[in-house]
């Protein structure tokens, strides 16, 4: 059984960063890209970040270029977002997600405001 849970959510003011974590389980993870998105009410699931299996292959959608940073330890089968010179619009519930068996996690709420 496919699991992903996130973590390293909360509240911080804006240009503070944040470093949210997913753990997965139930799979090969070493095998499969991942993947962040984010969702705030009311709106469509956007695709924040993408790494390959192997660490490489990393992109990053335009709002958060150059702020996020995606990584990945294969050996602790966990995936990273590293958030810095967070914004108000920053502001989502971040989920991670593995085209293995189309999963995804519960999500973890960030919250950018002074």
């Amino acid at each position: 059984q496919v699991q992903l849970v996130e973590s390293g959510g909360g509240l911080v003011q804006p240009g503070g960063s944040l470093t949210l974590s997913c753990a997965a389980s139930g799979f090969r993870f070493s095998l499969y890209a991942m993947r962040w998105y984010r969702q705030v009410p009311g709106k469509e699931r956007d695709l924040v970040a993408t790494i390959g299996s192997a660490g490489g292959g990393r992109n990053y959608a335009d709002s958060v270029k150059d702020r996020f940073t995606i990584s990945r330890d294969n050996a602790k089968n966990t995936v990273y977002l590293q958030m810095n010179s967070l914004k108000p619009e920053d502001t989502a519930v971040y989920y991670c997600y593995t085209p293995y068996g189309s999963s995804w996690g519960q999500g973890t709420q960030v919250t950018v405001s002074s």
